[in-house]
């Protein structure tokens, strides 16, 4: 069996290569670093086996990100026969890079030229001969969205010959290689690459050369590292890297021609002028999109799920359950469960494929580009637009995209306020107030109107995000701002039917799967609320009104407070959970329409105040249970999980307050 590292920088098709080698169904997205794990994958071919392994996007093995670690770790311990490395044909030299550093540190390297369509595109012409013979490597052109080239990737595995490592000329840094090197036994590993990891001072290598025992002494290496104190180490090992890629790409590229029509494009997308009101406009038509298209297979799906419940109890009845467990099962748990189903399954159905679909074509890194400016002025990372975007979807998917930003304090502040993103859980809810309380209900265009409105609380939320990220910053997330890159890659048409069943599969149904089995316990919770008698009221009466001076407090009554609370396990049973405390009712209340629930909420005193108030708190409130556990998860650390909840909670207080106030 061939057991072979796939290495490559982000968006050269690395990833829809090992896709379609092993027919696994990893995603081929275009954000930096948006594989934060290596996956294994098998294929067959001419009766023998490759186990392909997909790295992290990276696009150095000089390790400073937590993707350019964990790719060059694994390069570094070497359990493989083969790295194969993937580049982009419309961007050689940043790839070929990547090639002679892997060179560097192994003895079997395949170059794979990957995109040979984008280059014939931009009419450039590629002497792939003469490459392979100043490597001295097999180089391999592709086009792997078309499943092009694949084969010879294969046979190249198979033809690949054992190489001495690269030797690399580092011009003022060479005697001091030679120095460094006599600390230094004899391994299996290149000793100059080790020196140079040392000279540089790479605190993760010199712990990992210390751990294997490479190091025997320590007297050469620091008169080396005396000898370079006035020589920045780092730079003058990439400036060498690069002069030597560039004197191999002599000829090799003979002729460029940039594309106008996507320069146009991006002089627009990014523009300083355009670029932000352009975007909103696309969230405005997304929003509209998912609000109108939702609103008829939620009908549906309420209908459906409501015809079972009677089945349901006949079953139970049949089996002898006493009938306070079947008021459990029914009106708590089994109606708790298809409201979250009913009211999330149709706008993650609609709203998961534009957006995946917007990622694949390459529009929303143009999106982060143009926020990069802003974070910056923050103190935070440019890649957290990134995570923003991903919390729209879900803030648990925004919590684990944070992994993409290589500083520990600047991922922080990203999983701090990724919550003030709405997630989709607090879609149905908002949009509904905003249906009934900000435009008419029989009004031709309220759709539009509501689209707008919600752009407006998006907008809203990125500048609280904004805000917060700068507050933290400057108080218990102090430290400098990092650089970054972020990848613009060339403008792709998606492949329609893959990016639907990713969407679906991976993003639509995992987060229906994680709010089912909170909605779960949650609806025996509510049951159990709405049920318990003390002194002949319920126990919902009870937190109701001990609740009911808070409320006041911020502009709405007991019951907004007690069912958003009730809301913690998944934000999409708060309406029912509103409804079911106003109507004092034993069960969740599905929602008929939104004059059904405009009805309920102005006879018990609602007004546009009143609306306003409880979409503050609906907006900025602590995160779902989910979300909350996946921070701890992520941070390792009771104490930030412990601010994810407080920060976002104070937050929505302050402005209803303000609110309440002003009104």
């Amino acid at each position: 069996m061939y057991r072979v590292a796939l290495i490559g920088s982000p968006n050269v098709g690395k990833s829809t290569i090992y896709n379609n080698l092993t027919k696994n169904h990893e995603h081929t997205g275009n954000w930096a670093g948006k594989t934060v794990s290596y996956t294994k994958g098998l294929c067959n071919y001419k009766n023998e086996v490759f186990e392909f392994v997909d790295l992290p996007g990276t696009y150095s093995l000089i390790s400073k990100s937590k993707e350019e670690m964990i790719a060059t770790d694994y390069i570094f311990d070497g359990d493989f026969d083969v790295a194969v490395v993937v580049c982009d044909a419309t961007s050689l030299e940043k790839g070929l890079n990547l090639v002679l550093q892997t060179e560097e540190i192994c003895h079997k390297v395949v170059m794979v030229v990957n995109l040979m369509d984008e280059a014939i595109k931009k009419e450039l012409e590629i002497d792939l001969d003469l490459l392979e013979k100043r490597l001295g490597i097999k180089v391999v052109p592709t086009m792997a969205r078309d499943k092009v080239g694949l084969d010879k990737i294969l046979d190249a595995i198979r033809e690949v010959q054992v190489k001495d490592y690269l030797d690399i000329n580092y011009g003022i840094l060479n005697k001091e290689i030679e120095l460094a090197c006599l600390d230094l036994k004899e391994t299996n590993k290149n000793n100059k690459w080790l020196s140079l990891r040392l000279l540089e001072n790479n605190e993760h290598y010199n712990n990992k050369i210390n751990q294997n025992g490479y190091l025997t002494g320590a007297s050469h290496l620091m008169e080396a590292k005396n000898n370079l104190q006035n020589v920045d180490v780092s730079l003058e090992i990439v400036g060498r890297i690069n002069k030597l890629g560039k004197n191999i790409l002599k000829n090799v590229v003979k002729k460029t021609k940039q594309n106008k029509t996507e320069r146009k494009i991006d002089r627009i997308l990014t523009s300083k002028i355009w670029g932000i009101p352009i975007m909103l406009l696309m969230l405005l038509v997304v929003f509209y999109i998912t609000i109108v298209g939702a609103n008829y297979p939620s009908d549906l799906l309420f209908k459906f799920f409501a015809s079972l419940e009677s089945k349901l109890i006949n079953i139970l009845e049949f089996i002898h359950l006493p009938s306070v467990i079947i008021h459990l099962l029914v009106d708590g748990v089994y109606k708790t469960l298809y409201w979250v189903v009913s009211v999330m399954l149709p706008p993650m159905m609609i709203f998961f494929p534009i957006f995946s679909f917007l990622e694949d074509l390459g529009v929303l890194p143009r999106i982060a580009f143009n926020m990069d400016k802003a974070f910056s002025k923050c103190e935070a990372c440019g890649k957290q637009s990134l995570t923003m975007c991903m919390g729209i979807g879900c803030n648990a998917v925004g919590v684990t995209g944070a992994r993409i930003i290589d500083s520990k304090r600047e991922r922080l502040i990203a999983i701090l306020t990724n919550v003030f993103m709405p997630c989709n859980g607090k879609f149905p809810t908002i949009i509904a107030i905003i249906s009934i309380f900000m435009t008419s209900l029989n009004a031709r265009f309220s759709s539009i109107v509501s689209a707008l409105i919600l752009t407006g609380f998006i907008a809203l939320g990125i500048l609280i995000t904004f805000i917060v990220s700068f507050i933290l910053a400057k108080t218990i997330l102090k430290g400098e701002a990092s650089s970054f890159t972020l990848e613009l890659p060339p403008y792709r048409m998606p492949k329609i039917w893959d990016t639907l069943i990713y969407s679906i599969k991976n993003r639509a149904i995992f987060v229906l799967g994680r709010a089912v089995k909170v909605a779960m316990p949650a609806g025996v919770v509510i049951w159990l609320i709405a049920n318990i008698k003390i002194n002949n009221g319920s126990l919902a009466s009870y937190l109701i009104n001990f609740l009911e001076p808070i409320g006041l407090l911020l502009g709405v009554d007991g019951v907004v407070i007690l069912a958003i609370l009730m809301g913690f396990p998944a934000n999409e049973i708060v309406i029912p959970a509103m409804l079911m405390l106003y109507l004092n009712s034993a069960t969740l209340i599905n929602l008929e329409n939104n004059q059904f629930l405009y009805n309920i909420l102005v006879s018990n005193g609602w007004t546009i105040k009143t609306a306003l108030c409880f979409l503050m708190l609906m907006m900025f409130h602590f995160p779902c249970s989910t979300t909350l556990l996946t921070i701890k998860k992520e941070t390792n650390s009771k104490y930030y999980t412990f601010l994810s909840f407080v920060i976002p909670s104070i937050v929505g207080v302050l402005l209803a307050i303000t609110l309440n106030l002003i009104l």
